[in-house]
């Protein structure tokens, strides 16, 4: 059976991680398979958004550690090159939506892929750890860049010090994570997320995406001059005729991603 399932229902493209007696953990199978479905996703006009979640307890449980430490496996410096660095790299830079639904504990490589997304949602029961430094290493696949981000510098220290298991509440409230939904509500209130998302002006969303990426590292007067080249790019695009046309007419919009 393949660790992941992926399909595409309605414009979304749905990801689900697939080794659910190991709590969604990765090996290299997995990781590439990822890589290999994100790229599917960018590739296809079809895909609207995308679904990032796991199937069974676990959302994602990071590394598998057997596999680290097989004298005959890929060994640490294949896994961050070859795995988690690359994924990272191309959730960020899809030009669409990723959305991590995260329907229980992410912890290590899993919490950061999640936290990389664009947008994250949890059921009530998930959790996220820094699991790291609890077997001596160190947060990575982009974890120390994106969490102080979201949550501030002394809290994210604290969390990856120290390996605190945090709940989908509190993760909600320290502005980790966007919602959080009733466990029995999960998977009807993510779908109507992804609905929303795979209607919307697909351009538009990706220049979004990618002028947030930029932020990081531009000062004011570059981050202007950036919203002005995506918005001329943006402002040529099918879909702001449409948008224009139908508030003038008073409609709704038919986005075509176009």
């Amino acid at each position: 059976m393949s660790s992941i399932i992926f399909h595409i229902d309605n414009g979304i493209a749905k990801i689900q991680f697939n080794r659910p007696d190991k709590l969604n953990s990765f090996n290299r199978e997995m990781a590439l398979l990822l890589q290999h479905y994100l790229d599917e996703s960018a590739s296809l006009k079809e895909v609207r958004c995308v679904l990032i979640t796991g199937i069974g307890k676990g959302f994602c449980s990071g590394q598998d550690l057997a596999e680290v430490i097989d004298p005959n496996g890929p060994g640490m410096d294949k896994i961050l090159s070859e795995h988690f660095n690359p994924i990272i790299k191309k959730i960020r830079n899809i030009p669409k939506p990723v959305v991590a639904a995260v329907n229980g504990v992410a912890a290590g490589a899993g919490a950061n892929i999640a936290l990389a997304c664009d947008i994250v949602v949890a059921t009530a029961s998930a959790s996220f750890i820094q699991a790291f430094s609890k077997i001596g290493l160190i947060p990575d696949s982009g974890g120390t860049y994106t969490l102080p981000r979201l949550i501030g510098l002394q809290r994210a220290s604290a969390l990856m010090m120290l390996g605190d298991k945090v709940s989908a509440q509190e993760a909600f409230q320290m502005g980790m994570i966007y919602k959080v939904f009733d466990n029995e509500n999960f998977e009807g209130e993510t779908t109507s997320l992804l609905n929303q998302l795979a209607i919307l002006p697909t351009k538009a969303l990706a220049y979004i995406k990618h002028a947030l990426n930029r932020s990081y590292s531009n000062n004011m007067e570059e981050q202007l001059q950036l919203e002005d080249d995506y918005q001329q790019k943006a402002a040529a695009t099918a879909d702001f005729k449409e948008g224009v046309a139908a508030f003038l007419e008073k409609r709704l919009p038919q986005f075509k991603g176009e």
